[in-house]
Order: structure tokens, then C-alpha cells, then sequence
């Protein structure tokens, strides 16, 4: 199909989606980069060989991946036009949300408390890596929260009726990312060390 064909909606849908996957494949690129600048400073003398990753990391990772499923849930309750029960998941995927970040904030007080600081006399290449790392997917995950308001608003006015559900797919579609980046980095961290 050639990408001029259809109507303006049908072009205009195309273009975001096509804007959202640059913008994904631009983030994989920017992580693909630190994460192989982490693993170049692993042959580093002063790298921590004993390192161990923070509990609560596992805990985020549980409740990122159930926001997938919740998320996954809404878009298809709300295609299904099962409207509240659509809502009930999109606030539950947030709640998950917010639990994954402040399980972040929780994971570096661990660390904190076993001595490693993210600068400073008491920091290490291994934790400066994993600090960087993780508060840039942070940000993500923060804009991500950011675009699960505008789903839920959105939602919420019910402009996601007649199949005009291309925000819902977007949103949906960033947070699955957003999952998905999360496992790989949890995933590296554990297998890296």
C-alpha cells in the first residue's frame, strides 16, 4: 500500500504511529549506547565485581510488567466498549505506574544505604552506570505517566468511540515499550554484573 493512499485521517494515524516507532527505535538506540558503554567498563580495574542489584528493582520489574498486562487489558475493553471496566484497568496501569517509580526511588536508598552514592568520593563506575541508566528510564516512565493522564482524559471525555481509538494505540504502544526496556535493563543489569 503506498503511504499517500487513504483519507486524511487514515494518513494522518500513519504518520504518528510512524513517528512514535522513530522515536522508539531513537530511545533503543540511546540505551543500546549505554548499555554497551556499561559493559566496555566492566574490564575497568576499579569496577565492583560483588555488586548487587537492590530488591525493590525486582519488586519495579513485577509491577511494570503487570502495567503491561493492565494496559493491554484497557485498550481492549475500551475497543470492546466496555468503557468502566477499560477505565478501572488504565487507573490500575497507573497506580502500577507510579508504584514502579517510587520502587525505583526505594532501590537507590538501598544502595545508598550500602554505601555506593551516584558522584563523589563514595561512588563507583558500577553504580554511576547503573544510577544514569536507570534515572533516564525514569524519565521516560514519567512521560509515560504523563501520556496515561492524557489516555485516561481522554478516555474519560469518551473520545474513544467508533474505532477512534489511535491515542489509546499510541499510549498503549509507548507503554508496552517502555515494559519491554525496563525487563532488557533489569535483564542486563542481573547478567552483567
Amino acid at each position: 500500500m503506498d503511504l499517500t493512499e487513504g483519507t486524511y485521517i487514515e494518513k494522518d494515524a500513519r504518520a504518528k504511529k510512524m513517528m512514535l516507532w522513530v522515536g522508539i527505535i531513537s530511545l533503543l538506540m540511546m540505551f543500546a549506547g549505554l548499555t554497551s558503554a556499561y559493559v566496555v567498563s566492566k574490564s575497568r580495574p576499579d569496577w565492583l565485581k560483588d555488586f548487587e542489584l537492590p530488591i525493590a528493582f525486582l519488586w519495579s520489574t513485577i509491577a511494570i510488567v503487570l502495567s503491561s498486562v493492565t494496559m493491554h487489558l484497557a485498550k481492549k475493553s475500551i475497543k470492546e466498549n466496555k468503557n468502566n471496566i477499560g477505565m478501572q484497568f488504565l487507573l490500575i496501569t497507573l497506580i502500577l505506574g507510579i508504584t514502579f517509580v517510587a520502587l525505583q526511588f526505594v532501590g537507590y536508598s538501598q544502595i545508598i544505604e550500602a554505601g555506593y552514592y551516584f558522584t563523589g568520593s563514595q561512588s563507583t563506575i558500577t553504580t554511576s552506570f547503573l544510577y544514569a541508566i536507570t534515572i533516564v528510564h525514569i524519565a521516560h516512565v514519567a512521560a509515560g505517566i504523563i501520556v496515561l493522564f492524557v489516555v485516561i482524559y481522554n478516555h474519560f471525555k469518551q473520545k474513544y468511540k467508533d474505532g477512534k481509538t489511535l491515542g489509546l494505540e499510541l499510549g498503549a504502544t509507548f507503554w508496552h515499550f517502555l515494559d519491554f526496556l525496563w525487563v532488557y535493563l533489569i535483564l542486563f543489569f542481573y547478567f552483567f554484573r
